[in-house]
Parts: structure tokens; sequence; C-alpha cells
């Protein structure tokens, strides 16, 4: 089972990847420097640094569906 806690939503407009929120800082609409072209190779096991530009905080995505990107740690807090 995946663990909810290490998922991170996503948006796609065109090719790029927003956030509607920041999970470390909460800044809203945050544009990732991660494209949708790399969204293949991180499904495929290919781990990829994500920097948020917002508060430079990192994760590290390990696999990817076409809602969620899925980091090796926890990024957010069940509620």
């Amino acid at each position: 089972m995946i663990p909810f806690e290490n998922t991170v939503p996503y948006e796609t407009v065109g090719t790029d990847i927003y956030l509607s929120e920041c999970p470390f800082c909460g800044r809203s609409n945050v544009h990732l420097k991660l494209r949708t072209t790399d969204l293949p190779s991180i499904r495929e096991g290919r781990k990829r640094l994500v920097v948020f530009p917002c508060c430079h905080e990192t994760i590290t995505a390990i696999d990817a569906d076409r809602d969620y990107l899925l980091a090796e740690r926890p990024v957010r807090t069940i509620r």
C-alpha cells in the first residue's frame, strides 16, 4: 500500500507541472522545474530530485501517476 503522507498532488498545464499548494511552506500555485516529459522516467523507477522554488525544500520523487508524485519521505501530515 502506498503511504498517503508521502504523496504530493500535482496539476499539469501544457508541459508544466504545478502544485496547488506547497506542502512545506503553504504557498499557492507553485511551478515546479519538472516537465510532463520527465514523468515517464519517474514512473519507470528513475529517481528525480524535486526542488520547491518557494522555500527551497527538496524531495526525491520515486514514482508518479496521473495525479500524484510519490516521495521517499513523508511530506504532509494526515489529519
